[in-house]
């Protein structure tokens, strides 16, 4: 089946998580400076097999999108250039980055791991994956 891989595009980290290749449940795999994204990815992508992304689509309560998401398309362009066939999807990913400082707090790090911009980055991009299998389900 292949994994689907969730991006949580930055202008300086972008956190990446996997699905298993059942696409069952999603898991955090890592931080990536932004600039060496493109680079993991053919990594990532010769080692393992993976059908589809998820992308943040970064919105405001009113639905009016972020300053990022120029960045975003700038980098579907390039994705879909060097990935031709993968599948880009798109996800609201309101909320995410909250929630992942709530399940961080929770989760009993000390307040100094806790602050760590690129774990914050990680699990967003597992919750954003979680939701798209949610609504994939």
């Amino acid at each position: 089946m292949g994994q689907i891989l969730a991006i949580d595009y930055g202008k300086a980290r972008t956190g990446i998580a996997a699905t298993d290749d059942l696409q069952i449940i999603a898991s955090g795999l890592t931080t990536v400076e932004t600039p060496k994204l493109v680079d993991f990815l053919k990594t990532y992508f010769s080692e393992n097999q993976v059908n589809e992304i998820v992308i943040g689509l970064p919105t405001d309560l009113k639905g009016n999108m972020s300053d990022i998401e120029t960045d975003i398309q700038k980098f579907i362009s390039v994705f879909e250039t060097e990935f031709p066939g993968k599948k880009v999807n798109r996800l609201d990913e309101r909320f995410t980055s909250k929630m992942a400082s709530f399940f961080i707090s929770q989760s009993g790090k000390n307040k100094k791991q806790r602050q760590e911009k690129g774990l914050i980055d990680k699990v967003s991009a597992t919750i954003l994956l979680q939701n798209f299998l949610d609504q994939k389900r």
